[in-house]
């Protein structure tokens, strides 16, 4: 029987690494669910709801570094201020929680908030996502980092004798785009005066708002749109950010070389800054722990100035060789890896 966090006794559960490293602790949310993927950390505080439902976590399990988590529950969907004036969720990245699992020193089984909380077990376990709290995620956090290269992982309950760690699909080999991308056009602020065609990589809840905000109508289409002859309609393209490896993307790569024949702005944040990077001609890599988290400091190349930025990624930008016209935006202060390009004479950024 799969049991909630307010009726749940302390039930037995493992993480099992790739190499063979086993970390104990309990379940929670879905006790039954075997649930594997890449494992990343993300060291934000707060924002776990944000985190949960970030499509860019698609079939990830995800290390919280923080060590309290659900100390104030999770938002309740059914409240009257659960939406924005545009009809957007104002909690959530997503309309359902993307990682495959979460990994946490401590799960708050008591949350305190004014707005009547949910608990983080039951949302968890109401869309079928397993969870595994009472180990020490320093530990597993530097683990994943001194490995400088991808981890995989497996969450079993029961914390069964014959541990099991080989054959743990990695998820970077699909297609994660092409499973969290819409499958038709949404249109957003219908009213707006600037029209601008999102293409839809993964997007945020957070980015349709700071558009919306801005006075545009957006028009949201799937991943694999003919953008190329849809463009003439719009003052601007924007590539939201998405899950998986970039280079998968070539269909989307060709799509974007024509647009930026056509001088049309062209604006790429995460996934989709680094598929403009490859229509420009660059070179992508994968990143050994990547940058997840609200705290990443970035340079911005012009001024010198330094901005806190939050942050889930990992793969950048090689900035060893940018083709002609292109250079630098933005850094990370803390790695020295590419943030941002920017077309030094036309408006691709």
């Amino acid at each position: 029987m799969v049991v909630a966090e307010s009726e749940r006794g302390q039930i037995p559960g493992v993480v099992v690494l790739q190499d063979g490293s086993v970390f104990r602790g309990f379940m929670f949310g879905n006790t039954e669910k075997v649930a594997e993927g890449e494992v990343v950390f993300q060291t934000g505080m707060v924002g776990y709801p944000e985190s949960l439902t970030d499509p860019s976590y698609q079939a990830q399990l995800l290390v919280l570094t923080y060590p309290l988590i659900g100390n104030y529950g999770v938002p309740q969907l059914q409240d009257n201020n659960a939406k924005d004036e545009y009809g957007i969720p104002r909690w959530f990245e997503a309309s359902k929680i993307h990682v495959n699992g979460l990994i946490v020193g401590e799960c708050c089984a008591w949350p305190s908030h004014w707005n009547r909380p949910a608990l983080l077990s039951n949302w968890l376990l109401s869309e079928g996502i397993p969870g595994l709290h009472g180990i020490d995620t320093r530990q597993l956090t530097r683990l994943i980092v001194d490995s400088g290269k991808t981890i995989l992982g497996r969450i079993l309950p029961k914390a069964p004798t014959d541990i099991i760690h080989h054959n743990i699909e990695d998820p970077n080999e699909r297609n994660l785009v092409e499973e969290v991308s819409t499958k038709e056009i949404r249109t957003y602020n219908e009213s707006g005066s600037i029209r601008i065609l999102a293409i839809d990589l993964g997007l945020k809840f957070a980015q349709l708002r700071c558009l919306c905000k801005r006075g545009a109508r957006v028009d949201l289409v799937p991943w694999n749109s003919n953008i190329a002859e849809k463009v003439q309609h719009y003052d601007g393209v924007f590539l939201s950010n998405g899950p998986g490896d970039p280079r998968d993307l070539g269909s989307v790569v060709d799509e974007i070389s024509q647009v930026f024949e056509l001088d049309i702005p062209v604006f790429g944040i995460c996934m989709g800054h680094q598929v403009m990077s490859l229509a420009a001609g660059c070179k992508i890599y994968k990143m050994p722990y990547g940058n997840r988290g609200h705290n990443q400091p970035c340079v911005h190349e012009e001024t010198g100035r330094c901005f806190m930025t939050s942050q889930n990624h990992g793969y950048a930008v090689s900035t060893n060789e940018l083709p002609n016209g292109w250079r630098p935006l933005f850094t990370n202060a803390n790695d020295l890896s590419n943030e941002g390009l920017v077309h030094i004479s036309k408006p691709f950024f």
